[in-house]
């Protein structure tokens, strides 16, 4: 349903360019993200952090996006379906798209991120989280465009891949103290809407829906 992430992404960019009360789920999460990280002391768990969140950078979540792209192109090919060169399409617009949606996002709202500190000239904000966006569609969309192509099974294994790398970069993020957790599920909320449009079109099925 995309009336939820719709609902969700408007209060919470409302909330941040206001600078709202809702932001205090922010400092609250990052205190106790902090508290719980020092009371751990786990190297393990703040290099996998770090490791998640290197996951949502455009290498590799952009090349896992055009391989998928051109994988599922070429097995739309062999399967015989309409339009096979399409997939590659989608997958090139979708990694062109991305910095679209980010970019003027962050200029515009330029959200500190947090530690606090101003924003330099010319620096953009940390609002929406970008490496989230990145997972997000770039993982999201390459599941998509290879689960037009699989079996059932494989597919729903695509999907829950694709949700928790997505997850996890966020994760990841929130726990390193890179972005504010709010920055995270508005970048969820916001390729959530992308991928819920890009399922309904038919990128690689038989147009009688087979």
């Amino acid at each position: 349903m995309p009336v939820l992430p719709a609902t969700a992404l408007v209060l919470i960019s409302w909330q941040v360019a206001v600078d709202g009360p809702l932001l205090g789920l922010d400092r609250w999460t990052r205190h106790a993200v902090r508290e719980t990280r020092h009371e751990l002391h786990s190297t393990l768990l703040n290099h996998l952090g770090a490791a998640l969140s290197d996951l949502g950078g455009s290498v590799p979540a952009i090349p896992v996006l055009l391989a998928a792209g051109a994988l599922a192109a070429w097995r739309s090919r062999r399967a015989g379906l309409p339009r096979p060169w399409l997939p590659a399409v989608v997958a090139v617009l979708t990694a062109g798209l991305i910095p679209l949606l980010v970019v003027p996002a962050k200029a515009w709202f330029a959200r500190p991120g947090p530690f606090g500190a101003p924003l330099a000239p010319g620096q953009w904000g940390w609002y929406p989280s970008g490496h989230t966006a990145t997972a997000t569609l770039s993982y999201g969309v390459a599941a998509l465009l290879l689960a037009r192509t699989v079996g059932a099974r494989a597919r729903r294994r695509l999907h829950a891949a694709a949700a928790l790398l997505a997850t996890g970069v966020g994760l990841g993020l929130v726990w390193s103290d890179y972005h504010w957790l709010l920055d995270v599920v508005a970048s969820w909320c916001l390729g959530g809407l992308v991928l819920l449009a890009l399922a309904r079109l038919p990128v690689s099925r038989k147009d009688d829906g087979s």
